[in-house]
């Protein structure tokens, strides 16, 4: 039986997310930019959290970490690397790591890029991973510590999952991703839809996530490196994936 899953808005364009575990009871909260929300969504449907699973150690990501495990007792997990710049750990996690929701085992994979500890959390059962600021709809994290080196194959990591896997990223920024996207590949069928799926969830205050990793793997420029009109659009037609990849990360940047 598949995990429930809840999309929580926080602050002004973060995600939190709730996973639930009907039979046990057992529910999980992955990243927690504050605490008030959860709360709510919590008491909202009768739910007690058990865990508290952290991507990285950005503040709009753990702040309100120890609010909650107050509030409801739960346990906390996240990247072992991190550990000295995260919240106190009850389980310091690796990718060799194995867990369970309910009766759902967890995979944790390791995604460097945005930060060199970041994890993500892949529930193979439910069709979900949680990816943080690593893969987000229609893009990727900024570099803020590892390189582009890194984000390339952590993104290639996730990219092997099964294509309609619900990827359930960190951040509203949808609109501006895509946007960026389409200076790439403006004739990309896929992509004019996704935009204006998107423009019609965010004029009805909807989020724009989780997306299935099939329509990521059509229109996200950082999942299509390889593809020979993005290399065009860059003018960069016989360069390797990697380097394309990081002149797009650049480009973004500024964009």
């Amino acid at each position: 039986m598949p995990l429930e899953l809840v999309t929580i808005p926080c602050l002004t364009d973060n995600y939190a997310y709730l996973v639930h575990d009907g039979i046990s009871g057992q529910t999980a909260v992955v990243d927690v930019p504050e605490a008030g929300p959860i709360l709510a969504a919590l008491n909202l449907r009768g739910w007690t959290l058990s865990d508290i699973l952290i991507t990285h150690h950005h503040s709009d990501h753990i702040a309100g970490v120890e609010e909650l495990r107050a509030a409801t007792g739960a346990m906390v997990l996240g990247a072992a690397a991190d550990a000295h710049r995260l919240p106190p750990l009850d389980h310091a996690l690796t990718e060799a790591s194995h867990f369970a929701i309910g009766a759902e085992g967890v995979r944790v994979i390791d995604v460097p890029g945005h930060t060199v500890g970041h994890i993500a959390y892949h529930f193979p059962d439910s069709g979900l991973v949680f990816t943080g600021d690593s893969l987000m709809a229609g893009g990727c994290g900024r570099l803020f510590e590892g390189t582009a080196a890194q984000m390339h194959a952590s993104l290639q990591k996730l990219s092997l999952l099964p294509p309609d896997t619900l990827v359930c990223s960190g951040h509203e920024y949808s609109t501006a991703n895509l946007a960026f996207a389409a200076t790439l590949e403006p004739g990309n069928g896929a992509l004019i839809s996704r935009r204006a799926e998107v423009a019609a969830l965010r004029s009805s205050g909807k989020p724009t996530v989780p997306v299935r990793l099939g329509v990521e793997q059509q229109t996200n420029p950082f999942l299509r490196a390889m593809v020979p009109a993005v290399k065009a659009a860059l003018g960069m037609a016989d360069a390797d994936d990697a380097r394309v990849f990081a002149e797009m990360r650049t480009r973004k940047n500024s964009f």
